[in-house]
């Protein structure tokens, strides 16, 4: 059973960056997509950003465009989403969440079709 751990989150001030880690463990996972999703309290969860197995391909939902970045480390499993120019909007849980693709250029948006999904880490924007 793949396992994802999501850490990194925390408490910032608005304007201030953070930087968030998920890891896989278990099961080994092969030609999988990773994508980043996020909920806030009373709201849907939303996706925030994506990237294919090929790494090449990356997908931002517009609200946090230009100020996140999304990566990843196959040899380890893991992707990081580095978030800068934190709002107070942007206060929810983040969960990552993985899938294994046929092909490299694969990409998700939508929470539907992701197999693997971590518990969560909380991230508060407030001054």
């Amino acid at each position: 059973q793949v396992q994802l751990v999501e850490s990194g989150g925390g408490l910032v001030q608005p304007g201030a960056s953070l930087s968030l880690s998920c890891a896989a463990s278990g099961h080994s996972l092969s030609n999988y997509a990773m994508g980043w999703f996020r909920q806030a309290p009373g709201k849907a969860r939303e996706f925030v950003a994506a990237v294919s197995w090929s790494g090449g391909t990356t997908s931002y939902a517009d609200s946090v465009k230009d100020r996140f970045t999304i990566s990843r480390d196959n040899a380890r499993v893991a992707s990081n989403l580095q978030m800068n120019s934190l709002k107070p909007e942007d206060s929810a849980v983040y969960y990552c969440a993985a899938t294994n693709v046929l092909l490299g250029t694969s990409i998700y948006s939508s929470d539907k079709d992701y197999r693997f999904w971590g518990q969560g880490t909380q991230v508060t924007v407030s001054s």
